[in-house]
């Protein structure tokens, strides 16, 4: 009679049907036109910002797992010395110390919320960091004729069933990818999918293409969870502003 209990616990867990588990998984939001209904307030639960892979823990930075397929970035000969030059420099060397945009799609995993607003024609992200504002433009139209340098690239997106997948670019040079000086060039080229999974997770993936830096495309996978806590805001975090507030102080 020692294991009675768990027995029986056991027993109903093996014997409760699959589908039955799966049947009681929250829906998908849905918007007026059918379309998952991405509004609300996200953020991601991960330490990308300052390294996409694997990294230990060091002064001002906690350990966390990466979110590179494979844990390894295919960097050109070339743009590898140019990320090493990068991470031994990113004290001051990284475009965000100096309160820029951080850029797509490190904005997307900076730890600070953002907002999603969405209408059939077009989603609108908002967020925390750096008040920065991002259209993703569903109404079918192209991408304008380039070459143009924009800190957040021009966003367009489609629906694949249940996912939204968005095409980027368009992007200056002066963004990173993260503290540790991952990095990319004008050429940058994003195909990015968000695919919510019941009413609080979005698994967003991110393939990168950029030939200048490196030798074949890779992709970035991470969750994206809703807030939920009792009347949650984006509120404004400018580190330019800081940045020069603390520069008139001295």
């Amino acid at each position: 009679m020692r294991y009675g209990f768990a027995s029986v616990v056991l027993a109903v867990f093996v014997a409760f049907p699959a589908a039955h588990v799966a049947a009681q998984a929250p829906a998908t939001p849905r918007a007026a036109e059918g379309k998952p209904n991405l509004q609300g307030i996200w953020q991601v639960l991960n330490t990308a910002a300052w390294d996409i892979q694997d990294h230990q823990a060091r002064l001002g930075v906690p350990a966390g797992q990466g979110i590179v397929d494979g844990n390894e970035i295919p960097y050109l000969p070339a743009a590898l010395a140019k990320k090493r030059a990068n991470s031994e420099n990113r004290a001051t060397a990284d475009p965000e110390t100096k309160g820029y945009l951080p850029g797509v799609p490190r904005i997307m995993f900076m730890p600070f919320p953002f907002q999603i607003f969405q209408t059939p024609d077009q989603i609108t992200m908002v967020f925390e960091y750096d008040r920065g504002v991002r259209m993703i433009y569903t109404n079918g139209t192209p991408h304008p004729r380039g070459p143009i340098n924009w800190w957040m690239g021009d966003s367009r997106g489609r629906w694949e069933g249940d996912t939204l997948v968005v095409d980027v670019v368009h992007f200056t040079d002066e963004t990173w990818f993260d503290r540790a000086g991952n990095f990319h060039s004008d050429a940058l080229h994003l195909v990015e999918r968000f695919t919510p999974t019941g009413t609080d997770h979005i698994n967003y993936e991110v393939t990168v293409e950029d030939r200048n830096v490196f030798t074949k495309p890779w992709t970035m996978r991470m969750v994206l969870y809703r807030r939920k806590e009792p009347n949650v805001r984006v509120l404004e975090y400018d580190p330019g502003r800081m940045i020069d507030e603390a520069k008139a102080a001295h």
